[in-house]
């Protein structure tokens, strides 16, 4: 009698166990869900490229980049401090995938029009190893003459960039990017530049602390190019710097050899050397807007 008591008491309690042991097994065996991998980059820029992030669906991204002198100016000069140019963009995100903007150089006085869109993202588990996002852009030279170049239409005042942005998050550690690049000038400074330019560029992220990390590119162009050789005067980009975070704002401190701060002039009008010291400084601050008034309305119901 005891003994059936027991049975009928604790019967419930080893079913229990076994049921738990089972899906337990179950879990194991069965395969975790892809998730989309975030935050490759901590911003749109790496430095001076964009990176595969683009700006959230109803947010906008207003950004200023700022570039020194060069640092072998001198003291008379305070080092390149006496002297400055400044870009100011505007970045929507039409959606979580698509960010259209537009901006204004005072170097060159250039305006640039942009879109990027994120065709693929990274996923774990090797689902998607990579991130993707497709970049083209224009831009406009609107200076009454620029340094060796003199217009005698609108349309010679036009360059344009194509470039596949493709990046791998290795871990929240570490991220690497490629940037194949095809740049075309309509009208170009040098008779011994070819029109169209082409590419590679690389860079990446190493996160140093929570809300520091050490970021650099460097931008390859081919010395000749469909048979023709580019101006000894130009150089490959390469810039080093740091991305400090603070919430909303992303401040992008760094030294580059190029004082253009768009595709067109760091790509293909690079003239500095570092080993000579043409060193720019310079610093990017990224402030993030929420345009969403619903997502506004429910946070303060809150």
């Amino acid at each position: 009698m005891k003994k059936a008591l027991f049975l009928l008491l604790f019967a419930p309690f080893f079913v229990f166990a076994q049921e738990t042991d089972l899906l337990g097994e179950l879990e194991k065996a069965a395969p975790t869900k892809p998730q989309i991998v975030s935050a490759t980059f901590k911003g749109t820029r790496i430095i001076n490229g964009h990176s595969v992030e683009t700006v959230k669906k109803k947010h906008m991204d207003f950004l200023i980049m700022h570039r020194f002198g060069t640092l072998n100016s001198g003291y008379k000069n305070v080092f390149g401090l006496d002297e400055s140019r400044v870009r100011i963009s505007f970045e929507f995100g039409i959606t979580d995938d698509l960010t259209l903007g537009v901006g204004r150089s005072s170097y060159l006085k250039e305006y640039d029009y942009y879109a990027k869109y994120r065709l693929l993202r990274q996923k774990t588990g090797n689902a998607m190893p990579v991130s993707v996002t497709l970049f083209a852009s224009a831009s406009s030279n609107t200076s009454d003459t620029s340094p060796a170049l003199q217009f005698y239409s609108n349309s010679e005042r036009q360059s344009y960039v194509g470039q596949i942005l493709i990046a791998h998050k290795f871990s929240d550690n570490l991220s690497l990017q490629l940037m194949p690049t095809m740049l075309h000038r309509n009208k170009i400074e040098s008779s011994l530049d070819p029109n169209t330019l082409y590419a590679l560029g690389m860079g990446g992220r190493v996160k140093l602390k929570k809300r520091l990390s050490l970021n650099a590119e460097y931008f390859y162009v081919p010395k000749k190019i469909a048979g023709v050789s580019r101006d000894s005067q130009y150089t490959n980009n390469l810039s080093i710097g740091f991305d400090i975070e603070t919430g909303g704002h992303v401040f992008q401190l760094h030294l580059t050899n190029s004082r253009g701060m768009i595709d067109k002039q760091f790509i293909g009008g690079t003239t500095g050397k570092w080993e000579k010291g043409d060193i720019f400084y310079g610093f990017n601050i990224s402030r993030m807007f929420n345009l969403d008034k619903k997502s506004k309305r429910i946070l303060k119901k809150e």
